[in-house]
């Protein structure tokens, strides 16, 4: 606990210090929200209203201590609480996630699986293809290429928006098909490895069906390092997630993190920093217990 407290403290205090370096003036850009230049007076009575214009430590310390009492102040652009926008869009991010991880899995698992069982044959040179595309490819592209012939010309998902099961297809495809590279090699090394071991022989040898052995015994032991990999890769889904959130104006926390951005909501970005820092975590803590049930001998984590 006193690791993840330093952590967090470290994050806030990064993330505050690059937002001031960025250029602009969050007062100026809301009053200038009608494009009209706002005159200076009106801008300097609404940093004085904001807090904006005390010393930069004195701001952070006001925010830090707000923290402390689970306060994560008012959005500046919005005017609502930062900690209930985040509430209301976490969901939709949540959503997004697991149905981006399960894409990951579904291409990874059998590609990556087969890779191992029949090293050089064709399922193993088109899980490399499939494995260097992923690598290779921009999410943003692959998902405007997504959203140009599966909404647009083909119609057969929404463009936009979060309305029923089909508009979560294409932003968790973009997200998904980004993350199944890695695992299908990973898979792929870890089954190698796994199959020449003697208790894999032994298995074999007692007379268990060869789908037990793969799925029970091999497969299990090969997943260890994916598993790791997945609590380090959530930092990065959340990234990447607020492109694509964009992209697709899918209501998350990654899109209200673009926006705020635009705005230089620091209350908010700060806010949402300290959430994905929380989250990232959380995961690897998750990880690490899962570790006890895919692997018996771990005693301690």
């Amino acid at each position: 606990m006193t690791h993840l407290g330093v952590v967090l403290l470290g994050v806030s205090l990064i993330t505050f210090g690059l937002m001031h370096l960025a250029p602009g003036d969050p007062a100026e850009i809301m009053l200038r929200a009608n494009g009209v230049q706002p005159a200076r007076e009106a801008v300097e009575a609404l940093r004085h209203s904001l807090g904006l214009d005390a010393p930069l430590h004195i701001q952070y310390l006001n925010w830090l201590g707000r923290v402390l009492r689970l306060d994560l102040g008012v959005s500046l652009a919005t005017g609502e609480p930062v900690a209930q926008e985040l509430r209301s869009r976490l969901p939709a991010t949540a959503r997004l996630a697991l149905c981006s991880i399960l894409v990951a899995a579904a291409l990874a698992l059998p590609l990556g699986t087969a890779s191992a069982l029949r090293p050089g044959s064709l399922l193993d040179r088109l899980g490399r293809l499939v494995s260097l595309a992923s690598v290779s490819m921009p999410a943003y592209w692959l998902g405007l290429l997504l959203l140009f012939y599966g909404a647009v010309r083909l119609k057969w998902f929404p463009a936009a928006g979060m309305d029923g099961p089909a508009s979560a297809a294409l932003p968790a495809i973009t997200l998904g098909f980004g993350m199944a590279g890695v695992y299908i090699r990973l898979i792929r090394a870890g089954m190698l490895d796994v199959l020449g071991r003697p208790y894999i022989r032994a298995a074999r040898a007692r007379g268990l069906r060869a789908g037990s052995v793969i799925v029970r015994h091999a497969l299990r032991n090969a997943l260890l390092p994916s598993a790791t990999l997945l609590g380090l890769q959530i930092g990065g889904l959340l990234g990447g997630a607020a492109i694509v959130e964009t992209l697709f104006a899918w209501p998350g926390i990654g899109k209200f993190a673009v926006d705020a951005i635009y705005a230089k909501d620091y209350v908010a970005i700060q806010g949402y920093v300290l959430l994905t820092a929380l989250i990232v975590a959380a995961v690897n803590l998750g990880v690490d217990l899962l570790y006890r049930l895919l692997d018996p001998r771990i005693k301690k984590i």
